[in-house]
């Protein structure tokens, strides 16, 4: 079929961020099930930084490959003459991205409204020297949970209030403290718009789940920080709203329950042993740096080089 020069661009985008990420998601897979073979006593933290990396990576490189290869070569390289063919393959996989993005989309705005209008009294719980903004929810649902990404706020039932004993309210709060610190919200939100596989597949949601239950217990981690006390009156609390039934599901909400296939496990985590408080080394962001740097020039050197490569690609991709 033949398309006009802007049309060839658009398509030709399309298409390449349809199938880098395609490519980018399936090693993205198969490095998660390398990690969990061998996640058994690591940092829930890192843990949760590498599944997060994994999930948003496709997406990302995607992104990337598109916007500073495919791009650039077709319009330094590429003639503006009209009239050239575009291949049924590469329109379909256009197709493909387009559809991809947009589902990408629509999955963060559903998300988005889905976690909003809380409507209830806003009170204030004051738990020793400190104080806390709670809003105060009509629920059948037992609920403690920070909702929200841009003003993230805090909410929860009466009865899971009332069911709570002081140390194990403060635990639990300390809990969702530590959720807001860690901007989880934030990153549900970006995971439900990165894209996925395929339009409206689910291959890559059970990295959003690895990630939820690492972020749970990272969250645990730094809620106790080393304190066996705590690390008891956690567990309590989660029993404790357990036995009042199912949370109530909400997409970017970060609920004391998290996932209740886990719950077992994080009791028996916070019972077995006082938890670390999750202080991260200082050294490793400068690693990341370096690399980044060193990344950087390489790409920059071999850039022109690229550009060549890349549209001798395209051009047999269209074709």
């Amino acid at each position: 079929m033949n398309l006009p020069y802007g049309a060839r661009l658009a398509s030709i985008a399309a298409a390449s961020f349809f199938a880098v990420n395609l490519a980018a998601g399936a090693v993205s897979l198969a490095l998660e099930r390398i990690l969990r073979r061998r996640s058994n006593g690591c940092d829930p933290r890192r843990a949760a930084a590498i599944l997060l990396a994994l999930r948003l990576g496709p997406g990302a490189v995607a992104l990337a490959a598109v916007a500073i290869l495919c791009v650039p070569s077709f319009l330094v390289l590429e003639p503006a003459e009209t009239g050239e063919s575009a291949s049924v393959v590469c329109l379909a996989m256009a197709i493909l991205g387009v559809v991809l993005t947009a589902a990408g989309a629509a999955r963060g705005a559903t998300a988005w409204l889905r976690s909003r209008g809380f409507e209830g009294s806003s009170e204030t719980l004051r738990l020793g020297a400190r104080r806390f903004p709670v809003r105060i929810v009509k629920s059948q649902r037992p609920l403690l949970a920070l909702v929200g990404v841009a003003r993230p706020r805090l909410v929860a039932t009466r009865a899971v209030l009332r069911a709570l004993k002081p140390a194990e309210l403060d635990a639990a709060l300390r809990h969702e403290r530590a959720h807001a610190v860690s901007r989880d919200n934030s990153k549900r939100l970006l995971m439900a718009l990165a894209p996925d596989l395929v339009p409206f597949g689910a291959g890559l949601r059970g990295l959003e789940r690895s990630w939820a239950r690492y972020a749970e217990r990272a969250a645990d981690d730094r809620a106790v920080a080393g304190s066996a006390r705590r690390s008891v009156a956690l567990a309590a609390a989660l029993v404790r709203v357990a036995r009042l039934g199912a949370a109530a599901p909400i997409p970017l909400a970060a609920s004391l329950m998290g996932d209740a296939a886990d719950l077992e496990a994080r009791v028996e985590r916070l019972l077995r042993a006082p938890l670390p408080a999750g202080n991260r080394s200082g050294r490793q962001p400068w690693l990341w740096a370096l690399a980044s740097v060193a990344a950087t020039t390489a790409v920059c050197a071999a850039y022109p080089v690229l550009l060549i490569t890349v549209h001798e690609l395209l051009e047999r991709f269209m074709d």
